[in-house]
């Protein structure tokens, strides 16, 4: 395994998420709600920063790496699930919802992970579509954390759940065009798909 700063930045990720999950979890006296809505978010956006930032080094370095490559999505999709999942616990994003979004990244990443194994993952390589689905994503989850009104105008709530509608049409639609880019090889291919 590779260890450089890309990586360590994805590693550092990974731990993040537990904090974001668990700073809801602390006793009331501790850390009223609005002190954890606050926590979580600022862990939240770190993570996500990093998520830019280990692959903008990792490329700028010239230190990209097959581990690195697989780490990355995993550390995304672990942050974002983390986080529906507590959202969908304190009532701010309905399960459906949440169920989607989850659920098009496993089916997806099992997709990817198949077409890897018989040779053909370049026919469903990230895409801009996935890309804006992220994008909608990462700016919903920390307003939805956030929950509160932001400088004295900005619901971030209302405005957290419209983002997250976009990236729950998105993902809906991201998913469909991997399929379509994937379906001749599950039509070829498929007689032979084995876990």
């Amino acid at each position: 395994m590779p260890f450089n700063i890309p990586i360590l930045l994805t590693w550092l990720r990974v731990a993040l998420i537990p904090l974001v999950v668990g700073v809801f979890y602390l006793p009331s006296h501790w850390l009223a709600l609005a002190d954890c809505n606050l926590a979580a978010t600022a862990i939240f956006i770190v993570a996500a920063i990093t998520d830019w930032f280990d692959g903008f080094l990792a490329r700028r370095w010239n230190q990209t790496s097959a581990f690195g490559a697989f780490l990355d999505p995993v550390a995304d999709k672990l942050m974002v699930a983390g986080a529906l999942l507590v959202l969908v616990q304190l009532g701010r994003v309905n399960a459906a919802i949440a169920f989607i979004i989850i659920g098009r990244e496993i089916a997806i990443s099992a997709l990817r992970e198949w077409m890897a194994q018989i040779g053909a993952s370049k026919s469903v390589a990230v895409s801009s579509l996935g890309k804006i689905k992220t994008a909608a994503q990462m700016m919903a989850i920390p307003l939805l954390l956030f929950h509160d009104i932001l400088l004295g105008a900005l619901d971030t709530h209302v405005w957290g759940e419209r983002l997250l509608w976009i990236a729950a049409v998105l993902t809906v639609w991201s998913m469909l065009y991997y399929l379509r880019l994937a379906w001749p090889m599950i039509k070829e291919k498929g007689g032979n798909f084995q876990i």
